[in-house]
């Protein structure tokens, strides 16, 4: 790597926050980036002058795929966007090295906690650490047993699989919310269902693992971080004012001190490094905890370019070494923003 050319490969192309996450890195002069995604039309091979097609991260030639491309690209960065490949990529660390790439990854120990719902919240519940009241179950019986316990129907209750991305099986169960209602005041992509529903379905086959926990009615933060070996470098919580399909299309930069520190905490005991992001809400007592960890870098990450942050260059930075003033590390607490869909031609 020379002073004035960095050479990153960024996959996951196609994800909803990978125009932003380019504008990020644009920001610095010696970058060059190329965009790696396992569709051929993903939408960020329209925004980049070299793009490649991978395998998906279930592909045994996946790694063998990437590193062709680091080699042949003489690659100093790889930055990945798609939680699936962050497991394969850190189990590969020292091949990578070897090609001269270094991976914007967490640990693979780390990473086993984080993408698992279930296992994160009792690390570190074990490591002292508040988290929501919840139960893991594996079947009908457990699951009726888990919602008793948590207090249900007298309390609003959630569950989601302990591994999965996005909101994919996430629903809501609340005595107080009725049919009738969802259907007239309810877009058909609300998260709740009834407990009817619930139990039938899940009674229909065997299902995945879930995790039941008691339901956060407050407000809800995505909270960016920078961390360096377990050791938190930056954290920034954006309010969740507004979402479409769980991405954040409006929200406001706040600093509040206890998310901060929790947040470090979490940072501390899992070990994580790179970009990584936590969602924390208020629960009913009003005390912030964990939703889940996205251990890589978040799409809406690109609207701390407005409150004066780059963190996805920062993290480029810190894994080269390169210098980071403390004003680069300056954020505009009170920042709004909104967000809008954009097109490409092809």
């Amino acid at each position: 790597m020379t002073a004035d050319k960095i050479n990153i490969l960024m996959t996951g192309a196609g994800a909803p926050g990978a125009a932003g996450i380019l504008q990020c890195l644009w920001q610095h002069p010696a970058v060059h980036i190329t965009a790696a995604d396992a569709n051929p039309d993903a939408v960020g091979r329209y925004l980049v002058k070299e793009f490649e097609v991978i395998t998906p991260a279930t592909d045994p030639a996946f790694i063998d795929k990437v590193l062709s491309v680091c080699r042949e690209k003489n690659i100093h960065v790889v930055l990945p966007l798609v939680t699936k490949e962050l497991i394969p990529l850190s189990q590969h660390i020292k091949e990578f090295e070897l090609a001269g790439a270094k991976l914007l990854v967490s640990p693979a120990a780390s990473l086993e906690i984080a993408n698992d719902k279930s296992k994160l919240y009792q690390f570190l519940q074990w490591r002292g650490l508040d988290v929501p009241d919840f139960r893991v179950v594996e079947n009908i019986g457990q699951f009726e047993t888990a919602a008793n316990e948590l207090g249900y129907p007298g309390k609003t209750i959630c569950f989601k699989p302990s591994v999965s991305n996005g909101s994919r099986g996430f629903r809501i169960i609340s005595h107080s919310i009725e049919e009738h209602h969802l259907l007239f005041n309810e877009k058909p992509n609300s998260t709740f269902i009834s407990y009817h529903d619930a139990t039938r379905i899940l009674s229909s086959r065997a299902f995945p693992e879930l995790l039941v926990s008691e339901y956060l009615p407050g407000e809800e933060y995505s909270v960016d971080c920078l961390a360096k070996n377990g050791k938190a470098v930056l954290i920034v919580p954006r309010l969740r004012k507004k979402m479409i399909n769980g991405i954040s299309v409006e929200g406001e930069f706040v600093r509040d001190e206890s998310i901060i520190r929790y947040c470090s905490q979490i940072i501390h005991e899992l070990q994580l490094h790179g970009n990584t992001g936590l969602q924390v809400k208020r629960s009913a007592t009003g005390k912030f905890l964990l939703v889940e960890i996205n251990p890589r870098v978040q799409g809406t990450i690109s609207a701390a370019l407005g409150a004066g942050v780059n963190l996805p260059l920062l993290a480029i930075k810190q894994e080269l070494g390169l210098p980071i003033s403390e004003e680069e590390l300056q954020v505009k607490w009170g920042t709004k923003f909104s967000r809008y869909w954009s097109e490409v031609f092809y």
